[in-house]
């Protein structure tokens, strides 16, 4: 029987846990994760018991991005396909962002692409000091536009252009820096402090909390509509389905390096 690739548990606290389920690529996700988290995040935030969210990643890695075979198999899809499966990103990550009750991730391992997607759309995202960060989608010749306004908004622009150009990899201690995550703790302390800032959260009115997430996200033009969610679903899938885009998904699999690296 395939796993589950998300799981989701409450506990009686009112507490749900989103865990990424695809260990053995690093919790990549492909079509059946980007749907299960969408119909996931769609029920809890109907739930109107739920006081907060934690999502983490299976295994050694928070999430590794996208995977790369399912985006070498979307660059052959026909137009309205590829566009659908840039636009399930895109939910995705409008979901988390504008998600109606506070949210914490638990970083650990990779955290790369998508992944530090994920990171930008949550309201605290804690992260251990091993783990390592990039966005490194212009490496295989696809672009990070699904992700760009959340990246922005916790990063603020400057270090948005620097990483989403280069690629290149970098720390715990760079991601505390830049913004990209809030806290740095030990492994061996995280789970601690994930439970005290969760007793912060249950002490906070869950209302009030609600409206004070939409009004910040919403009053500042952080919110994201239908038209802007197909235009970044739209330039994604054109970058991946050009002929740089398949040379570079295709060179990963190959494990050679792209035509552009001369």
């Amino acid at each position: 029987m395939a796993e589950e690739p998300v799981l989701i548990a409450r506990d009686g606290r009112g507490i749900a846990t989103v865990t990424l389920n695809r260990p053995r690529v690093g919790n990549a996700y492909d079509a059946a994760l980007l749907e299960a988290l969408i119909a996931g995040l769609a029920d809890l935030a109907g739930d109107a018991s739920l006081r907060a969210l934690v999502l983490r990643g299976a295994g050694r890695h928070f999430a590794a991005g996208a995977d790369l075979d399912w985006l070498a198999k979307v660059a052959e899809y026909p137009p309205e396909q590829a566009f659908q499966a840039s636009l399930a990103t895109t939910t995705a990550m409008q979901r988390l962002n504008e998600f109606p009750r506070p949210t914490i991730a638990v970083i650990q391992g990779a955290c790369f692409g998508g992944g530090c997607g994920l990171a930008c759309c949550v309201d605290v995202a804690l992260a251990v000091p091993e783990a390592v960060f990039g966005l490194t989608e212009v490496r295989v010749g696809v672009a990070p536009t699904p992700i760009s306004t959340q990246m922005v908004q916790a990063m603020g622009v400057r270090h948005a252009r620097r990483y989403a150009v280069t690629g290149e990899r970098f720390g715990a201690a760079e991601a505390l820096r830049i913004g990209l995550v809030h806290e740095v703790v030990p492994a061996a302390e995280i789970e601690a402090r994930l439970e005290a800032i969760l007793g912060e959260v249950l002490r906070a009115a869950p209302g009030a909390a609600a409206v004070a997430k939409a009004s910040l996200l919403g009053a500042n033009g952080l919110t994201l509509d239908a038209r802007q969610m197909a235009l970044l679903a739209h330039e994604g899938w054109m970058q991946r389905a050009s002929a740089e885009g398949k040379e570079g998904l295709r060179a990963f699999r190959e494990k050679r390096p792209p035509t552009w690296c001369g």
